[in-house]
C-alpha cells in the first residue's frame, strides 16, 4: 500500500505520493497561504488524484516542516532534520552535506555512508540567508527571480555588503540602486551576502563531498556560483525531483 509525506512551509507546502517499492507515484507543490490546514488537504487530495490512488488507500500518512500541526490528518510528524537527510539520501546516495535554504531559515545537516543524520546546524539568530529576503530583493531591483540569478553571473566586479546581517542589508541595496550602480553587480552583491551566511551555517559541521543543495534557493544559479566560491567545492542540486520536494520524499520514506 502507498504512503505519504507532508511538508507544510511557510511558503510553499508539498506532499509526495509513494509507493512501497519507494517509487514516487506523485508529488504536489501549492502555495501554503493563510489556511495552512485547507491548504495542506488541498495538496494532498491534489497529489492523490494524480496518483491514481484512493484515500482509503494510503496506510501513513507523515508531516514535517514549519506548520506540520496543520495537517492533522497525518499519523505521524517528522522533524525538517531527519525528512531533509532522508530526501536528500534518497535522491544522491553520495551526499554527505545537505545545505537547505527555505523561505524563512537554512540549515545544514551531515550525513554517514548509510545516510543516517550525524550532526546539524541552524541559522541561530535571524532569518539571514532564507529566501524571503530574496524576493524583497527581487522586487527592489524589479527583475524576475530568472533574471535575479542570470544578473549575478554578469557582474564584472564583486562589492561587498558591508551590512552584519542579511535582513537589514535591504537599506544598502536601496542606496546602490540610487548610485546607478549597475544591478548585476548588486545582485553578485546580494547572493554573496547570502552564501556568506549559509556557508557559516554548514561550517559549523565537517563539511564533506557530495554537497546537496535543497530549498526553493537551489533554483537560483547565481546563489549556487556564490555558494561553489564560498565553500570552495561542487555543489550539487537534485535533478529528478524539484529540490523543495525534498523533505516531503523524507517523510514518505519515513511512513514506509
Amino acid at each position: 500500500m502507498p504512503v505519504a509525506g507532508i511538508d507544510v512551509g511557510s511558503k510553499l507546502t508539498k506532499v509526495v505520493i509513494m509507493g512501497e517499492n519507494k517509487k514516487v507515484l506523485s508529488y504536489v507543490v501549492m502555495r501554503t497561504g493563510t489556511d495552512h490546514k485547507k491548504t495542506s488537504e488541498e495538496a494532498f487530495e491534489e497529489a492523490l488524484k494524480k496518483a491514481g490512488v484512493a484515500r482509503e488507500d494510503i496506510k501513513k500518512i507523515v508531516a514535517t516542516g514549519f506548520g506540520k500541526i496543520s495537517a492533522p490528518f497525518a499519523d505521524e510528524e517528522l522533524t525538517q532534520i531527519m525528512a531533509a537527510g532522508k530526501g536528500a539520501y534518497y535522491v544522491r546516495p553520495t551526499t554527505r552535506t545537505v545545505i537547505e535554504v527555505g523561505a524563512e531559515e537554512s540549515r545544514a545537516v551531515k550525513l554517514d555512508e548509510n545516510g543516517n543524520v550525524k550532526d546539524f546546524a541552524l541559522a541561530d539568530k535571524c532569518a539571514a540567508g532564507a529566501g524571503s529576503f530574496v524576493d524583497a530583493m527581487i522586487r527592489y531591483l524589479e527583475v524576475t527571480p530568472e533574471e535575479f540569478g542570470q544578473l549575478a553571473l554578469q557582474a564584472t566586479r564583486a562589492i561587498p555588503m558591508n551590512a552584519q546581517c542579511v535582513v537589514f542589508a535591504e537599506s544598502e541595496v536601496v542606496s546602490l540602486l540610487h548610485s546607478n550602480v549597475p544591478k548585476a553587480e548588486i545582485s553578485r552583491a546580494i547572493h554573496d551576502a547570502i552564501a556568506d551566511r549559509v556557508a557559516a551555517i554548514a561550517r559549523r559541521l565537517d563539511i564533506q563531498d557530495d554537497v546537496l543543495l535543497i530549498g526553493g534557493l537551489a533554483y537560483d544559479i547565481g546563489f549556487i556560483d556564490s555558494m561553489k566560491r564560498e565553500l570552495g567545492r561542487e555543489v550539487y542540486v537534485p535533478e529528478e525531483y524539484p529540490p523543495e520536494v525534498i523533505p516531503a520524499i523524507g517523510a514518505a520514506l519515513s511512513a514506509l
